[in-house]
């Protein structure tokens, strides 16, 4: 996707960015760059050996190529590739030629170009992305037309380097702008290499599915952490899963479709066309050709039914409900918590909105949310599941601005009660005092636990709950943590990237941790369940911070390292939806649902999540 960001300003300002951090340094760029004249250079004289052109900021003259793609929407221009290629695998041979309006050339004409070199970043410079090297305000001149493209270089898991990234250069602040590309050593170097050059990947396993954007994600190394339904799992920093490419159709969508893909099917045949960048994932191959996508019938999973005598609690996040949404959205999640999710005891839910969703008019309430989803519940045969939570204060906890979405407890009555301690809203907090059997007791049950700390500022504050099930007192918190909004990708400049957005969960998960601490306090083997999205994963620093002290255990660290994931991102099964248990749950049994992420129809972008065990 373009970014709204002037191409103009962004390539100055890649500019000035890159003599600041020296990048440049040794150069003759300056403020008279611009006014300076190449001629005679190659596309890959223009690519250099780092991330950054040696050109940047120059009008070049007769930059010659064979055009092997076009693109018609969006960042609109072409790409050219120098069938003449030098003999550095390190210098790029294709390039990018922004011409902001529809382009005049076709695949396989030869052109000369004229125009400025400069460097784009996608999603602009606050955003960490490596920058794309290209010609802007082009002149073009079609040679001959009808000229063989130059021949495609394969992606694949031989060529593909095993380590990621290098590690930045700490004189740039971390940058790998201005290394020396290491093609054969770094996976991000290798794709780099290939910027603007006319590329291919086999048959290929799916690992993130399609989107309505007309791209999918592919891994050319089937064995790099897979797990059993097709994905590539995310199991740590430094497995960034090197073999993933997303693979997006050049052709308009009005044209032709894009293939309806879910994980675990495949990419069939050879997909080729220029390796791209943009700020959704990184290096792309714009298609000219596409492959065609093989079913591989991947399923929607369902867990186990609760024993009798067995706890049943989830967490789902059902992503921004609200009464404006078609029925058939609140259909389909109600089959999932009777059918695929078998009726739990507790669900909590996360990205309920308010009764008018977006409108930004002051509502806050969401009964009629609640009420409508509950009933569809029932309809697809479950319980007639009650609920609790605290509304929000208008627009203070981050989400659609209006949509003041929260957490919220069902329970079924037949099954479970809820202890009401009155005395919980917004503002209050809700403490934990030793109750009339000695045991511990929420002050104010459901209640939000401190929520005047400025770690939840602009964020959803935890919802605390007291239930009794078969005569036992069981303490849950739903959570919702801090997005990741504001991080850097995978495939930043900065290596490693800039995570900025863990510094609010890491104190947000203290405070959830100091809470259940002072419930252990009270009785060491009480039941506490933290569940819900907390937006990290099981090996951050968030998850640390939670489990300090053995106060919790993250339970899908219970399950083999390649399926704990409830998300897919860019190609990464990764998990982001958790339930931790204090250690006075000593057995159970947890099962992350695979019943959307993987799948290119979603009802929500997030796998729900089951414990079950006997308090």
């Amino acid at each position: 996707m373009p970014s709204s960001i002037p191409r103009s300003a962004a390539v100055a300002a890649v500019v000035s960015a890159a003599l600041a951090a020296g990048l440049l340094a040794g150069s003759t760029a300056s403020a008279d760059t611009s006014a300076e004249t190449a001629a005679g250079v190659r596309v890959h004289d223009i690519q250099g050996t780092t991330r950054i052109s040696p050109l940047v900021g120059q009008q070049v003259t007769g930059v010659t190529g064979i055009v092997t793609g076009v693109r018609t929407y969006g960042s609109r221009g072409f790409w050219i590739q120098d069938p003449q290629a030098d003999d550095n695998p390190a210098t790029s041979e294709g390039l990018f030629v922004f011409t902001s309006s529809l382009p005049t050339v076709a695949v396989g004409d030869a052109v000369k170009v004229n125009g400025t070199v400069g460097e784009y970043v996608p999603g602009g410079l606050n955003s960490g992305n490596q920058s794309l090297t290209q010609i802007s305000r082009p002149t073009v001149t079609v040679v001959s037309s009808g000229n063989p493209v130059p021949a495609p270089v394969t992606i694949s898991a031989f060529s593909v380097p095993d380590v990621y990234a290098p590690e930045g250069d700490p004189a740039a602040g971390g940058s790998i702008n201005g290394l020396p590309l290491d093609p054969e050593s770094y996976a991000l170097d290798f794709y780099e290499s290939l910027e603007g050059a006319n590329v291919r990947v086999g048959s290929s396993r799916v690992v993130g599915p399609s989107t309505e954007h007309g791209e999918l994600w592919v891994t050319v190394k089937p064995g790099e952490n897979a797990n059993r339904r097709g994905g590539a799992v995310y199991g740590s920093y430094t497995a960034q899963n090197t073999g993933r490419l997303k693979v997006q159709s050049l052709i308009p969508l009005a044209q032709q479709p894009f293939p309806t893909a879910n994980v675990g099917d495949w990419l069939v045949g050879s997909s080729e066309g220029p390796m791209d960048f943009d700020q959704f994932g990184g290096y792309k191959v714009t298609a000219r050709t596409l492959g065609t996508v093989v079913d591989r019938g991947l399923e929607r999973e369902t867990t186990d039914k609760q024993h009798k005598n067995e706890l049943a609690v989830a967490t789902y996040n059902v992503e921004n409900l609200d009464p404006s949404d078609p029925q058939e959205k609140f259909d389909a999640l109600a089959a999932a918590v009777v059918d695929n999710l078998a009726s739990p005891d507790i669900v909590a839910l996360e990205e309920i909105q308010d009764n008018n969703g977006a409108k930004n008019d002051g509502t806050v309430a969401a009964d009629q949310t609640l009420k409508k989803f509950t009933d569809a519940i029932v309809a697809a045969g479950g319980p007639a599941y009650e609920w609790r939570s605290v509304d929000p204060a208008n627009n203070k906890d981050g989400g659609e601005p209006g949509g003041n979405i929260r957490q919220v407890f069902l329970f079924n009555p037949e099954r479970v009660s809820f202890t009401d301690r009155t005395g919980g809203d917004a503002t209050a907090a809700t403490g934990v005092v030793r109750g009339e059997d000695g045991g511990p007791a929420l002050t104010v049950s459901p209640g939000r636990i401190d929520p005047a700390n400025t770690a939840w500022e602009n964020s959803r504050k935890p919802l605390a709950g007291e239930f009794t099930f078969r005569g036992r007192t069981v303490f849950v918190i739903a959570n919702h943590f801090g997005s990741k909004g504001g991080d850097e990708s995978l495939v930043s400049h900065h290596q490693p990237p800039n995570r900025s957005s863990e510094a609010k969960r890491l104190l947000q998960a203290q405070a959830v941790n100091a809470f259940v601490k002072d419930v252990l306090a009270i009785e060491k083997n009480a039941d506490v369940l933290v569940v819900g999205d907390i937006n990290d994963f099981e090996f951050s620093e968030t998850t640390r911070a939670l489990t300090d002290g053995g106060a919790l255990y993250p339970a899908v660290k219970s399950l083999p390292r390649s399926e704990r994931y409830s998300y897919v991102f860019q190609g990464n099964s990764q998990v982001l939806d958790q339930i931790l248990t204090s250690p006075g749950i000593r057995h159970f049994e947890y099962d992350s649902v695979h019943i959307n992420a993987e799948f290119a129809d979603q009802d929500s972008d997030h796998d729900p999540q089951v414990l079950r065990f006997r308090p």
